[in-house]
């Protein structure tokens, strides 16, 4: 979360690394969407914020769930076979 001059960051990776997460919100929160992972509000709307907050209960689920070396939706992990390591 990241609080500006005129609006409130709320970044939710999950989202992020599973987009599918995001295949039945609303389209107000849609609306509050910049970029991949990025929620930004001038205001609270009791609504939208209970939707968020399922939205980052299931994200964490998924991510306990899921073995982070295997991510292969997000950007984090690429393809392996290119990433040279120089020592």
């Amino acid at each position: 979360m990241r609080v500006g001059k005129a609006y409130v960051s709320f970044h939710l990776m999950p989202v992020y690394a599973f987009p599918d997460l995001l295949k039945n919100i609303s389209p107000g929160l849609k609306k509050r969407m910049q970029g991949k992972s990025c929620f930004n509000f001038r205001a609270i709307n009791e609504v939208e914020m209970r939707e968020l907050e399922r939205l980052t209960k299931a994200g964490a689920a998924r991510f306990k769930k899921t073995d982070r070396s295997k991510l292969t939706g997000s950007k984090l992990k690429k393809n392996n076979s290119s990433v040279r390591r120089v020592a």
